[in-house]
């Protein structure tokens, strides 16, 4: 899969699609389409047959830091509709089965080559172990994160269930990485994450944001990275690493 040329645009021109203004639609839902219509990663993503233009997000943040190799045991946590998986499973070669994604999300996910996926919350008692099971050796190299609860329209409110959300994730990855593990999540900026990055810097050898070019430039999503996991009891380690 190749990254989108010429900032996702293939290197064809983009024309800016308007639309009339439909009495059905309120002023919101109008420009989130007009949005859509001229996103050049939309695009670009119907063109490479990914399910989502959320796939280059993972595709960029893998190229600059080359953490998905051939062989890896791959979660993807809040994998609807299943464009990180897409990227996983390919980088993987989960599809040979060399590699192996397992993928979760409450919602439906169609099916995909190269993953096995669950239809279920991750929150959810037994969620975790049902993740467990289906791994090989119960165990993984990577975990990934792009989970977010509905938007309540409320900043800080949404700021903080999707941190919730990210240390749910990580606590899950400390539990199921082997030594050398990755953990990559969505957070948003806002500076109410401190604990969270605590956490990682007890337990990863580096730990720094990114923010990739698919990422919108207006929204405040942002992905935190964790590399190095130093294993399971290493919680009690206070040295870490912050770019």
């Amino acid at each position: 899969m190749t990254k989108p040329r010429s900032g996702a645009g293939g290197g064809q021109r983009q024309l800016h699609v308007k639309l009339k203004r439909a009495r059905k639609h309120r002023a919101s839902s109008q420009r989130w389409l007009e949005r859509q219509l001229n996103d050049p990663y939309v695009t670009a993503a119907k063109r490479e047959g990914f399910r989502s233009r959320a796939a280059f997000k993972l595709q960029e943040i893998d190229d600059k830091y080359h953490f998905l190799k051939p062989g890896h045991r791959v979660v993807d946590l809040g994998a609807a509709p299943g464009g990180w998986s897409q990227i996983a499973a390919e980088r993987v070669n989960a599809v040979s089965g060399k590699g192996q994604v397992v993928a979760i999300d409450i919602t439906e996910v169609e099916p995909l080559t190269g993953a096995k996926i669950l239809k279920l919350d991750f929150m959810d008692d037994g969620a975790e172990e049902r993740l467990k099971e289906l791994l090989r050796d119960g165990g993984a190299d990577v975990v990934l994160s792009d989970m977010a609860a509905p938007a309540t329209g409320h900043t800080r409110t949404d700021h903080l269930r999707i941190i919730a959300l990210a240390e749910a994730a990580a606590a899950f990855a400390v539990d199921v990485l082997s030594p050398g593990g990755v953990f990559l999540a969505k957070v948003f900026q806002g500076g109410t994450e401190r604990t969270l990055l605590e956490m990682l810097k007890r337990n990863f050898a580096t730990v720094r944001h990114v923010k990739p070019p698919a990422s919108r430039k207006d929204s405040a999503e942002l992905y935190v990275l964790a590399t190095g996991f130093r294993g399971k009891g290493a919680d009690g380690d206070t040295a870490g690493a912050s770019a």
